[in-house]
């Protein structure tokens, strides 16, 4: 049975069927998404949407849509299906659609008549290239495939409409054309693996809608360009690829670059085989260099994202050397801002204050998967460099106290994850001793100890664990409130919000908490924001809850965390939860991931949105696959694993 199939029933009903979405990605930036039902809900759908750094440092919407039309006995069947005004939906090629799964590559079986036509698509690995298969399955009659591609070449931060500067004009290439709308643009080339005939007719399609940058408050409405048609005849038992890329390809190698990439594709058959494939997804290779993505569909490369991520999408899924490529491209840039103070690097955002604790954070775990002696030698200097940098007070927004405490400045910059922004002032203004830059900070210093202890520096580490006690004990002075620990300190206010922050006091490997105080915080923390989804970003006591992530940028900023569930988080939580129940924790943690089982058919299929809804049902929003949340619930899922394994010895 496919884990990933959803049949005619859903799939023709358009209130359902144009919810769910799928992206496929090259591993290097581009990807292919659209919904289930090939109609583009967003802007930022498209078949093939591409990095183009000569021009800026966002994604292109080179290929929006490719309208299929079956042809027997002179009668047209579209398969397409587009929004226009007035709520007109054309030409209602779902109608067609008998079923739809994407275990290896996504798949849609169409019915037309006696005509049954298979649709898969896949994009070449490191490649800007979308390789589209047809196979007829099953005809009675002689059978014309009809192929009609909408072009946008656009930002996918914009929306384009008819105008006299689009060049319109295509050249032939072998089995196919290739086209450039705009200067400065890659010329797009679309061939096919059989000889077929071309119709050069350029015409405007106009008013194509995208109801979710409606409902987000954005303009929606967009003219694309429709260069001509292709035809060709097709056998039954015929296979057919068409390939989209910014450069050419002999037309007779297409059917074996679709066997190659076939051959190692994850089968998405479980929820783990899924957000293996979705962690997969996030790894941007730039010439030699290795980055991970935020997340899509608008997402770029975010230091703090990636240094929370990194560990569940590469050496916790069996992929030690994608770390080891990724911290080799991100220790330079980080030398580079301990040496010059430069954040004008491809690692955005290193000098957040948390950022660099983060990425300590993150060889801390790959020390529990390797070894302290491994870690010590590949990170141990640059770990020790870090933390001298922040004893030595040269960030500019990390301060260290005599106390043993960091203090930073978030009242006119966002200083932590929770990072919207209205008036360019933070909606959430964390300021001064913040909770969780200061448990990571503790946990650091006891860390870089063990690394320094290892490498044979006993004097240094004696030094940073004797930093580390004098945090520990101001650590609890400063957010002990008796019950919980508040979110931050600044001055004579202590923030009383429950918020899910403090529990990196107690599921991180070094806590500054007696054993009491960590059940308490715990305790707090599954009472008032666990659920299945993850943990709310404030508990629905307080005053400024707001659970639901909608309305126009303005609402949807102040929401963002105030209560909306940010799945991320768990990670920890379940580390603390088994920390403190060891086994007897695990069944409950078990029916904690049956909630998250759910999402891999929903919104985006086979990975996590960026974040949920506080309240029932906990619909998901934002991005369509968010690297933060796939990560750590792999970290969970991996961390079942091996309580199970234990119990079994």
């Amino acid at each position: 049975m496919t884990y990933l199939k959803f049949d005619k029933t859903l799939l023709t009903n358009l209130e359902r069927s144009l919810t769910k979405e799928m992206i496929r990605t090259n591993r290097a930036g581009a990807y292919n998404s659209t919904t289930l039902i090939d109609c583009n809900t967003r802007k930022y759908h498209g078949q093939l949407v591409i990095p183009i750094p000569e021009l800026d440092d966002s994604n292109h919407v080179l290929l929006s849509s490719l309208d299929e039309t079956v042809i027997q006995h002179g009668a047209e069947f579209n398969l397409g299906l587009h929004k226009y005004s007035g709520n007109n939906f054309s030409p209602n090629g779902h109608k067609y659609i008998r079923q739809f799964d994407c275990e290896v590559a996504s798949r849609t079986t169409y019915r037309v008549g006696g005509v049954i036509l298979m649709k898969e698509r896949l994009l070449s690995t490191f490649e800007p290239r979308v390789l589209i298969k047809y196979t007829l399955i099953e005809a009675h009659s002689p059978t014309t495939l009809r192929f009609k591609p909408f072009l946008a070449f656009r930002s996918v931060n914009e929306l384009t409409h008819e105008n006299g500067m689009a060049n319109t004009s295509c050249q032939a290439v072998p089995q196919g054309i290739k086209m450039c709308l705009y200067a400065g643009y890659p010329e797009l080339y679309m061939q096919f693996s059989k000889r077929n005939t071309y119709h050069h007719h350029p015409d405007w399609y106009h008013n194509i809608e995208y109801y979710k940058e409606q409902e987000r408050g954005y303009d929606f409405r967009e003219d694309l360009l429709v260069p001509g048609y292709f035809e060709m005849p097709i056998k039954k038992g015929e296979t057919i690829i068409f390939s989209a890329g910014i450069s050419a390809t002999p037309p007779r190698s297409l059917h074996k670059m679709w066997d190659e990439e076939i051959a190692h594709r994850i089968h998405r058959s479980n929820m783990y085989n899924c957000l293996v494939n979705a962690a997969e997804q996030f790894y941007q290779r730039i010439n030699n260099k290795q980055y991970l993505l935020a997340g899509y569909p608008w997402f770029t490369t975010r230091a703090r994202d990636e240094f929370i991520a990194l560990p569940g999408c590469t050496f916790i899924i069996g992929k030690p050397e994608a770390f080891h490529r990724s911290m080799d491209t991100a220790i330079p840039e980080i030398r580079t801002f301990l040496e010059e103070g430069r954040t004008d690097l491809q690692l955005r955002g290193l000098d957040n204050p948390d950022v660099l604790l983060w990425f300590v954070r993150a060889i801390q775990q790959y020390a529990q998967y390797a070894s302290m002696e491994d870690a010590a030698q590949r990170y141990g200097k640059v770990v020790g460099e870090i933390i001298e940098f922040i004893r030595k007070n040269k960030h500019p927004n990390l301060f260290l106290h005599d106390n043993g405490l960091l203090y930073v400045d978030g009242k006119e910059r966002p200083a932590t994850w929770m990072n919207a922004m209205e008036d360019g002032k933070p909606i959430t203004p964390r300021t001064g001793y913040v909770v969780e830059i200061n448990a990571l900070w503790y946990n650091a210093l006891k860390f870089a100890s063990e690394l320094a202890a290892t490498g044979g520096g006993q004097h240094t580490a004696n030094l940073y664990d004797y930093q580390a006690e004098t945090a520990k004990s101001s650590f609890v002075q400063m957010f002990w409130n008796g019950t919980y620990l508040y979110d931050f300190v600044d001055g004579n206010y202590s923030d009383q919000e429950v918020r899910p922050n403090m529990i990196f006091a107690v599921g991180l490997p070094y806590s500054p908490l007696d054993r009491a105080q960590q059940k308490s915080v715990l305790d707090i923390t599954t009472r008032e924001l666990l659920t299945p989804k993850g943990l709310r970003t404030l508990s629905p006591k307080s005053g400024s809850y707001r659970p639901i992530y909608i309305g126009g940028q303005l609402e949807r900023d102040r929401n963002y965390h105030n209560g909306p569930v940010w799945t991320w988080t768990i990670g920890t939580y379940v580390e603390a939860y088994l920390k403190l129940y060891k086994h007897s924790g695990v069944s409950f943690i078990e029916r904690f991931t049956n909630g998250l089982e759910s999402e891999m058919t929903e919104l985006c299929v086979g990975t996590l949105s960026e974040l949920y809804d506080g309240n029932p049902p906990f619909k998901g929003h934002g991005g369509m696959s968010f690297a933060m949340n796939v990560a750590e619930v792999l970290r969970v899922l991996n961390m079942l694993k091996k309580e199970t394994e234990n119990d079994n010895k």
